[in-house]
């Protein structure tokens, strides 16, 4: 086992549509993977470890991801951006590389993650937002949606916003930020003038948490719901209603929140 030495944060950005999420998996595409092929052509026989900050879902993009690379030998940050850049597949980009110090770390560090839940609802948007963005056929009853988004926020029971937890697993999570805004964020031509984004800011998620919230809303949007419904979903009782997983087409993690480090470098 090597002796890791000198430590990089690297931030990175992707679409998500052609992996199957962050971590590694036999004979599919992952971001991991590509980053780990990329570093190999870079460093060529030298020998490195990454480490992700969290994990994420098939066909899930990010606006800012982060990870760590461990190495023996000292790197010159602009230089390896630079090479990341020129080596990376089109759809993933780096954006920063920064020192860090030996006892950082990555998942413990990371202190909030932000997402966004992009979608849109009636006439059918151009084919070319569908990589980006969910549509709903039907109309939606946004300003409901808009009201029964902020009920997530506190400290709630998220029991039923997760699937085959393990025992171990802590189901009570604060959401810090909970609503539902007009998208700013992803404007084009081919983006459709009436979309919106659901954000939802924790310290961190449970597996499809953010999509099965996003299920609940468009069930309020709907009809189907109502927003006592959601509230009762969220007391930690067993409920008979099905609880459905968002599509990952339209989640984006936005923004990774870390603790400061550069003080200790």
């Amino acid at each position: 086992m090597p002796t890791w030495t000198h430590f990089y944060l690297i931030r990175i950005q992707f679409l998500g549509l052609h992996y199957h999420g962050w971590q590694k998996q036999s004979n599919l595409p992952s971001i991991h993977g590509a980053i780990d092929n990329t570093l190999e052509v870079i460093l060529k026989s030298a020998p490195f470890k990454t480490l992700g900050c969290s994990r994420t879902d098939a066909k899930v993009s990010a606006e800012d991801y982060v990870l760590e690379l461990f190495v023996k030998n000292a790197l010159i940050p602009e230089q390896l951006l630079h090479q990341l850049n020129k080596h990376l597949p089109s759809d993933i980009s780096a954006r920063a590389v920064e020192p860090v110090h030996e006892g950082f770390n990555i998942i413990q560090s990371a202190r909030t993650k932000e997402y966004h839940y992009y979608f849109s609802f009636g006439k059918k948007p151009h084919p070319f937002s569908s990589p980006l963005m969910h549509h709903i056929r039907q109309e939606l009853n946004v300003e409901r949606m808009k009201l029964a988004a902020g009920k997530f926020e506190g400290n709630h029971n998220f029991r039923q916003y997760t699937q085959k937890p393990s025992a171990e697993v802590q189901l009570q999570r604060e959401i810090l930020t909970a609503h539902i805004m007009p998208n700013k964020y992803l404007t084009s031509s081919f983006i459709a003038e009436d979309s919106y984004a659901f954000v939802v800011k924790s310290s961190g998620f449970l597996r499809y948490q953010v999509r099965m919230m996003m299920s609940a809303l468009f069930e309020i949007g709907r009809g189907a719901w109502s927003i006592e419904d959601l509230v009762n979903s969220l007391s930690g009782n067993t409920i008979s209603r099905v609880m459905h997983v968002a599509p990952p087409v339209g989640l984006v993690l936005h923004q990774v929140t870390l603790d400061a480090y550069k003080d200790k470098v």
